[in-house]
């Protein structure tokens, strides 16, 4: 990895002092705004990053933590976020959050416009389609704690806290085998996420392990819309499905509404399993089955290991997987008649 640009890096390129750059990174007063103007698209373009671990920064706590998430519209995360606070605020620490809306540019955005010294540590879940993580990696390097939770990038060498993905997605296929569907599908997330990895993985051993093979596998995002177009794409093949295994409760929703448009009977024609456990789950006709999520304990599990790392600069890298817990409702019950 090439070493960051420092301030004096900066200075030299510009012909300034580095009392000038360092004012104009701090937007003083005292700097013209074509000055700053200057700097900043230097820096920028010389992948400056403060250093977190500067003298007089790291002594300073603010007792302010940021959070990255892709979403607040979704169960998932909300719950997330409130594990994440009502820790934090047990231990007097505030939260910021940063909202990516998914977007792999608006994150990058978000982490190098982080001012050194604003927050003393960062816990974020990465987009689904984010290929670089030399931002965060800058981060790490700059001294900012960080963990990670649900999405992470292997590359990485920061905590993470997760639900264990692999095995939930073998409780779910196990248990769909076990109601008597055999040509069970697979409709998935981003293919390069870890999550969806696993969640595949876990899919395709248990498979395996009863000697049956995947009846489609889809990989696109993870709303509603995608899990419609998904179904609506399997259904289109010669020899369907008899069940179908959602990498979310979202998709789930979804592919129940494509069979429905579709005139199938969800359970008795073709069952359909979820992963998260959100509350339409259960309103939704069929009420879905699906794999619960320990969303609430991964929130304040990760708030909790990253204020260890805030604590202790040493403190050493944890992995923390959760379990996950089958939840068996009508969209999985043959005889189930709508």
């Amino acid at each position: 990895m090439t070493k960051p640009a420092t301030i004096k890096d900066i200075a030299r390129k510009l012909g300034i002092s580095v009392a000038t750059v360092s004012r104009a990174l701090r937007d003083a007063y005292d700097v013209s705004k074509e000055t700053k103007k200057l700097v900043e698209e230097t820096a920028a373009a010389m992948h400056y990053r403060p250093n977190f671990n500067a003298t007089g920064l790291v002594k300073r706590s603010t007792h302010k933590i940021g959070i990255i998430i892709p979403s607040i519209t979704n169960y998932y995360f909300s719950t997330v976020i409130t594990g994440i606070q009502e820790y934090a605020f047990e231990k007097g620490y505030q939260v910021i959050l940063y909202v990516t809306n998914d977007s792999p540019d608006w994150e990058e955005k978000i982490v190098r416009e982080l001012s050194p010294g604003s927050i003393d540590g960062m816990l974020a879940c990465i987009t689904s389609n984010t290929k670089s993580f030399i931002h965060f990696q800058e981060l790490i390097d700059g001294g900012l704690p960080i963990v990670f939770f649900d999405r992470f990038a292997e590359s990485l060498n920061a905590s993470r806290v997760l639900q264990d993905d692999y095995n939930g997605a073998c409780i779910a296929t196990e248990h769909l085998i076990q109601c008597g569907y055999k040509k069970i599908a697979h409709v998935t997330g981003p293919a390069k996420l870890s999550l969806t990895q696993n969640r595949l993985k876990g899919y395709l051993d248990t498979l395996g392990k009863h000697n049956l093979k995947p009846f489609g596998i889809v990989h696109s995002g993870f709303s509603k819309e995608d899990g419609i177009k998904d179904v609506e794409a399997i259904l289109n093949e010669k020899d369907g499905p008899d069940a179908i295994f959602a990498v979310n409760d979202r998709k789930a929703i979804g592919a129940i509404l494509a069979l429905k448009s579709a005139g199938i009977k969800i359970g008795k024609t073709i069952g359909v399993i979820g992963f998260t456990n959100d509350p339409i789950s259960e309103i939704i006709s069929p009420a879905l089955t699906t794999i619960a999520e320990p969303a609430y304990e991964i929130g304040r599990i990760s708030c909790e290991l990253l204020l260890r790392h805030i604590q202790k600069s040493n403190y050493p890298i944890q992995e923390i997987i959760l379990p996950t817990e089958l939840i068996v409702r009508n969209s999985t019950q043959i005889l189930y008649e709508p």
